[in-house]
This record gives C-alpha cells, structure tokens and sequence, in this order.
C-alpha cells in the first residue's frame, strides 16, 4: 500500500518496526503550537537524550570498517598505523638481534655440551693407554709360553683396564641425551668395540708367526677411543675445539704406535730364537711411519715451537733416544736377527720410558683441551649477555624514543577527537535544541575551542574544526530561526484556510438543507466532500508546523464512529468495508488526530489498489487492552526494502524538509501515531498488496477507566471543547434523523453498499440504531434517482478530522 506522499521511498536497510517492543515516547498533544516538529521530535527527558546520542553515536560508528575493509590500510587508526610503522623495523631489529643472540646462545648451548667434553677425552685416552699396557705386557710372557690367567701382571693390567671401561661409559652416557649429530652412533661404535675385548685378550699372541693380529685387535678398540673426543668435538662447530682435539688424536696415533712397536718387537724377541714373520716385519716398517706421520701432523698443529718445547723433555732423553735407535734397527730387514742379545724385558723397558714421556705430553694436552673447552663456554656465556644487553637496549631506547613521539601525536588526536564526537553528540545537538526551543538572539552561541594549540597539522586540522564547529552554530542559529518563520506560515495559512472551508461547509450544509433536487443534492455532496479533504489537507500544515487542531472531545467515541468517520474522508470510500470492529471507545483527546491518521491510510489503500476491489477494515481487542486494527489492501504492494524504508520513517519520522512535501501523508501519519503512542506498521498482505497494522495503547482505548453509566458519546448535544468553534460531531444532521439503519448482511457490509430497503450507500456517520449500535450506512438512491446521495457526516463531518 503506497500514496502519492510515499513514492520512490529510499531504501534504509532498516528492518521493520515490532508492535511487540515497548511504545516510544509520545509528544504531548496538548502542547502549546510554537512548538516545530523538530522539537516535537526531540523531548527534554532522559530517555530521549540517550536516544538521540546513541543514534549520532551509530552515525560515527558507521564509518567504522567492516568486514574485510577494516584490514585496509586507509582504515586503520592513527595509533595502529604509527604501531605498523614502528613494527617493521623493530620486528627486522628483532630478527636480527634475536638471530645473533640465538646464535651466541646456542654456541654457549653447545660450548656447555661440550664441557663433559674434556672429561669423556681424559677418560677415553686413560682407557686407551691401560689396553696399550695390557697388551703390551702380555706380548712377551705370552709368546715364550707363559699363561695370562696366571701371570700376575697380566691380571693386574686386564683389572686396571677394565676399571676405566666403566669409568669410560660413564662419562660416555652423559652424551647419550644431548643434541649433537652422529654422537650417539660414535660411542655405541666405542661401546661395541670394548664388547670385543674379552675375545681378543683370549687369542693374544698364541700365533707366533701373526703377532700384527692381536696388536691389531687392540689397535682398533683403541683408535675409536682416542678418536671419539675429535669427532664429537666436529659436531660442535667451535674451530679452537676441533684443533684441539685434532692436536691430541694425532699425538695419541703416535703414542700408539710407539706402543705397538713396543708390544710388537716384545713378542719377537720373547721367541727362541728371536724372529719375525714377513708380515709381520712389513707390519713393523709401516709402524715406524705412521709413527712419523703422526709427529709430524701434530707438530704442524701445535705449531713448530710449541711442539718442540712440548717433546724437549724425550729429545734429551738417553732412554728415550736408545729405544727409537734399536726399534729402528730391529725393523729393518733381518735386524731382528742381530739385536745382540737383548731380552724383551730390557725391550721393555726401555720402550716403557718414551711410552711413559709421551703419556705425560697427552695428560698436558688434555689439560689444555679442558681449559680451552672452558674458556671457550665463558666467553659464549659472555657473549650471549652481551648481544642480548645490546639489542634490549637498542629497542628501548627505539621504542622509548618513538613511544614519546607517537604519544605526542596521538594525544592530540585523541583531544581532537574527543572533542570532535562530543560537539557531534553533546554540544551541538543541544545547542539546536536550545535554539529550536528559544529566540535565537536570547542563546549563547559561543563556541569553545578544541584546545589544540600546536602548530603543526594536527594543529590546523583543530582550528580547522573551531571554524568548523563555529559555522555550523551559525547556521543552525539561522535555521531556528528560518524554520520557527515558516512554522508560523504554515500556522497562518492553515488557520485561515480553516476558517474559509468552515465557512464553505456551513454554506454547503445550508444549501443542502433548501434543496430537494437529488441531482443537486448529489452536486453539492461531492463538494462538501471535496471541503472536506480540502480541510484535512489544510491541517497537514498544523501538523507540519507541531501545532495541535486545538479542538478536543471531552468524552469518549466508539471505535466503529471513529473509523466510520476516518472512511468518510476517503474519496472512494464507497470500497471500505468494515467488519468485526469492537466495541472499544477512543479517548476524546485522541478521537480528531486518529480520525486523521485512519483517514490517510485509507486514502493510501485506496488509491494504489484497484477500484474494483475493497479495502477491508478490522479490529481486534487484544488481552491487555490495546486495540489491533488492521487495514488490508490488494494493491501493487511494496518491495522489502520499501517497507523497511517506510516502516523506518513511521517509527522515527525525519525533520522537515523538501522530501516531506513529496512525503505528506507518511510524515503526518508518523507524527500523530508519535503524538499518543501509536504503533503503525505495514506488512505484506496474504492476498497480495499491503496490511496496515496500527496498535492503539491502554491509554488511547480508555480500557483502563470505568465505563459504567457512562452516557454515549454519540448523543446529541455532546459537544466538544474549542471557545464555541464548530466541531466534529457524532450528532446527525436533521435530515440524518430518523433515517433507518442498513443492517450488515451477516454482520458485515462495504461503506456505500446499500442495505436492504436503503436507496443509497453513502457512510450514516450519525446516530446508530437502538441499542447503540451505530448505522454503517445512509439511504440513497441510484444515481440520477429520486433518492440521491445527501450529506451524511453531520456534525462530526463538519468538523472534518
């Protein structure tokens, strides 16, 4: 259901309006008429000012982004994009920072890791040295033929060794749980070979022409231990560690080759006579060169210097020095054979002395691995303090420093914007209403200032703002007072068009009574009709202007006269049908605005339906004492967003302007429902076209008074206030009374149907029959008859709701 006011509505988004949530507040109808529709609008209690600032709080709100265009970057707020432009380069500080401090925490991680380093060495080159011993010494009793089971230094050699294999797993467990690659595989390879050692002490030295395997079988037990701290110490990544223990793995291949010369020269002379196999005397020769290999790797690690210091205390040694002269002379082709007579026991000896010089060497070095490896944590540890110190002080001072600038500026972003949306929210709507409510010239229209006095362009965007906010106060100053000139025009013209159409009904109505032409008749009823949509659209003006008619009834009127006189204005309202209307009462103060209200959505319904159909009208008492009337159509009907945009301006009409002349019924209709707390809504009919709903309030209904012996409010001689003035009656005129009541056929009949034994449809808005039912019809006879249509709203049309 639409009208020629509410063409094109604009689509709000709104959704429509529930009859089910509590009634706004209604402006008082009795108000004085200086007041505008604007202050109609807004009221003085505090409802209605947390109403108005939550709608300019949504107004701000709305220009908040939603959805994923609140991730845009032209969105963001000024703290978020002076945080994103400090993050990135304290995030790239960060990395670096973080990357560096990581990476000195995990050479100290790894430096720690390698502090059981030293130990695991110590404990393995012991190992190492007490197997060299235990072969060794098994080498020249075993060859002559003697028992190891028996022999007590034997024995004593295998206790000692395998006291320190035991000693050797435990340091080696402590590497089991940590990180370091290959480790695990290294000393399970250590831990296999020891397995191996009851095998070879079984077999030592019982072949007399293969003494290179058993020195072998010993050889690789012991070239894993010796070789675990180097290749452990690889995985590390310390350089200073890897050289360490390179320095000492060399110098232990070289003791260990000493001792298998020892072991193997030992076997070959405990035979009778002293021999070598081939093999083995091609197995002495590269001993001697490993030997020298050895030497000369370590000498080049150590460095040339350090090494000869380091082996001074073996070059002067004459023990030292006879032992190399005589292993060389014995490995060299047939010198077994010539050794003069030597024992293996003065071999031995003599042999044990270097052993013994180079033991002392590898303890030193092994201390100098354990110092290193110490030394090497310290100043990772220290490192570490030192890269985290530095980049924790390089970021506070950076984020201090830019903390300071950024509060600075957010301050006064924050200062203008507080004082933007409380001008926007508080201040000037206020300051508007005051001027709405008063003499312009009477209100102080001062503006007070931001209070951003910088110069830079914060700065200028707040007196910017001041300019701003003082332009808009003068032109609302403007308004007020241009609006209250037009209110009073509107009051003016509409008074005195009032005055001239009560005229022109008085002459009509006089003019009716003389004639008894029914074609006259039927002229004359068209032009009163038409004066009296004439007056309606007259008080349009009053209510554009926040005026009030003036004119009240001080005692109730049925719900059907009401709605029969709101039909009477309709120019079809020969297609309004009521039916199951209550019998509910309206209060005398509400009767003239309602009448209007209904009247505009009957004219509504009607004109943007068809003229064969009916417009159909019905009322419901509900429960609580409101009355449900509803207004169905079957017209082209509205679209939902058109009824949202409607139902919107019903709920909360707009300040006038241009749009509400092209808008008239629907501003006047919200105004009135707003003046007594009315609540109108359209939905879609069922049939098709539109339903208007309007929920009438306890207050309106007067279903909360008595009604006792109240008298009727249709009776003649109940007139209305209003200084004399003629009002809208509910007393027929005389030509009204006496006429029969059209009965509805089946409790229901169309305003202008006739009625059996009716001549004519026209509405019967006088008194109804008795029992104080009232007459939905008026008798008339066909058009051009003798019967013709007469006016049938006495007093109460004469009035003109």
């Amino acid at each position: 259901m639409a009208g020629p006011h509410q063409a094109a509505p604009a689509t709000t988004g709104q959704g429509e309006r529930p009859f089910g949530a509590p009634a706004e507040a209604a402006a008082d109808s009795g108000a004085p008429g200086a007041n505008s529709a604007p202050q109609e609008q807004g009221g003085d209690t505090p409802a209605d000012k947390k109403s108005r600032r939550a709608r300019l709080r949504g107004t701000l709100n709305r220009r908040r982004a939603t959805g994923l265009s609140r991730f845009a970057m032209r969105n963001w707020r000024i703290r978020t994009r002076l945080i994103a432009l400090l993050f990135l380069p304290v995030i790239v500080a960060l990395v670096f920072g973080g990357l560096r401090v990581q990476g000195s925490m995990e050479n100290s991680r790894e430096l720690s890791q390698m502090s059981d380093l030293a130990e695991l060495a110590r404990t393995a080159t012991d190992l190492a040295d007490a197997l060299q011993n235990e072969r060794d010494i098994a080498a020249g009793p075993v060859s002559r033929g003697g028992d190891a089971d028996t022999d007590k230094d034997i024995q004593q050699a295998y206790s000692e060794s395998t006291a320190l294999s035991k000693k050797f797993n435990a340091a080696a467990d402590k590497f089991d749980n940590l990180d370091l690659a290959g480790s695990k595989t290294l000393l399970l390879q250590v831990r296999k070979d020891l397995n191996s050692l009851p095998r070879a002490r079984k077999g030592a030295f019982k072949d007399a022409n293969n003494i290179q395997a058993t020195i072998t079988n010993y050889n690789v037990i012991i070239n894993d231990l010796i070789g675990a701290a180097q290749d452990i110490a690889i995985t590390s990544n310390s350089a200073e560690l890897v050289k360490s223990t390179r320095t000492l793995y060399q110098f232990s291949l070289a003791k260990e080759a000493s001792s298998m010369q020892r072991a193997l020269i030992s076997a070959a002379l405990a035979q009778n006579p002293p021999n070598f196999s081939a093999s083995d005397e091609t197995f002495g020769v590269r001993l001697r060169a490993a030997e020298d290999n050895a030497m000369e790797n370590f000498t080049a690690l150590y460095g040339e210097g350090p090494a000869r210091v380091l082996r001074s205390s073996m070059s002067y040694n004459k023990v030292v020095a006879e032992a190399d002269r005589f292993s060389q002379a014995v490995l060299n082709p047939n010198g077994i054979k010539q050794t003069d007579g030597v024992s293996y026991q003065q071999w031995y000896e003599e042999s044990t002395a270097k052993i013994t010089a180079e033991r002392t060497i590898e303890k030193k070095l092994l201390e100098d691995l354990n110092g290193k490896a110490q030394q090497l944590q310290s100043d990772a540890d220290t490192q570490s303090v030192i890269n985290a110190s530095l980049v924790a002080l390089v970021l506070v001072v950076a984020i201090a420093g830019a903390a300071l600038v950024a509060r600075s500026m957010v301050r006064s972003l924050t200062r203008l914007q507080t004082s933007a949306e409380d001008v926007a929210e508080r201040r000037l709507p206020e300051l508007v209403k005051i001027l709405s409510e008063s003499d312009p010239h009477d209100v102080d229209v001062t503006v007070e200032p931001v209070g951003v006095d910088s110069a830079d362009e914060i700065g200028h965007v707040a007196h910017a703002f001041d300019m701003v906010h003082r332009e808009a106060v003068r032109l609302a100053a403007e308004q007020a007072l241009l609006r209250g000139n037009i209110n009073a025009m509107f009051t003016n013209l509409s008074r005195r068009s009032q005055g001239l159409i009560q005229r022109q009904l008085s002459l009509i109505s006089e003019l009716e009574s003389r004639e008894a032409d029914p074609d006259q008749l039927a002229s004359l009823f068209k032009l009163d009709h038409l004066a009296t949509r004439m007056r309606r659209n007259g008080e349009n003006l009053l209510v554009l202007a926040g005026e009030d008619p003036g004119r009240r009834w001080t005692r109730p009127v049925p719900l059907v006269d009401v709605l029969r006189a709101a039909a009477s204005e309709v120019e079809q309202y020969e297609r309004v049908e009521l039916a199951s209307v209550p019998t509910a009462e309206v209060a005398g103060r509400v009767v003239n605005d309602l009448v209007h209200l209904l009247a505009e959505l009957l004219e509504n319904a009607t004109s943007f339906s068809s003229p064969q159909t009916r417009v159909r009208v019905t009322g419901h008492a509900l429960p609580d004492g409101r009355v449900l009337i509803e207004i169905h159509d079957t017209g082209i009907g509205l679209s939902p967003d058109d009824l949202a945009d409607i139902n919107e301006r019903l709920a909360n009409p707009p300040v006038v302007d241009v749009s509400v002349s092209r808008r008239m019924g629907l501003f006047v209709v919200g105004r009135l429902s707003l003046r007594h707390g009315i609540r109108i809504q359209l939905r879609p009919s069922d049939s098709g076209g539109t339903t208007a709903l309007v929920m009438l309030p306890v207050d309106v209904t007067n279903s909360a008074e008595r009604r006792g012996n109240r008298p009727g409010a249709g009776q003649p001689g109940q007139g209305p206030q209003g200084g004399g003035r003629q009002q809208r009656g509910l007393a027929p005129t005389p030509r009204q009374q006496g006429r029969p009541a059209g009965d509805l056929p089946g409790g229901r009949t169309a305003l202008g149907q006739s009625a059996p034994n009716d001549p004519a449809g026209r509405p019967q808005l006088g008194q109804g029959p008795a029992g104080g039912s009232p007459d939905l019809f008026s008798p008339a006879a066909p058009s051009g008859g003798p019967g013709a249509p007469r006016r049938a709203w006495g007093e109460w049309g004469r009035a003109h709701v």
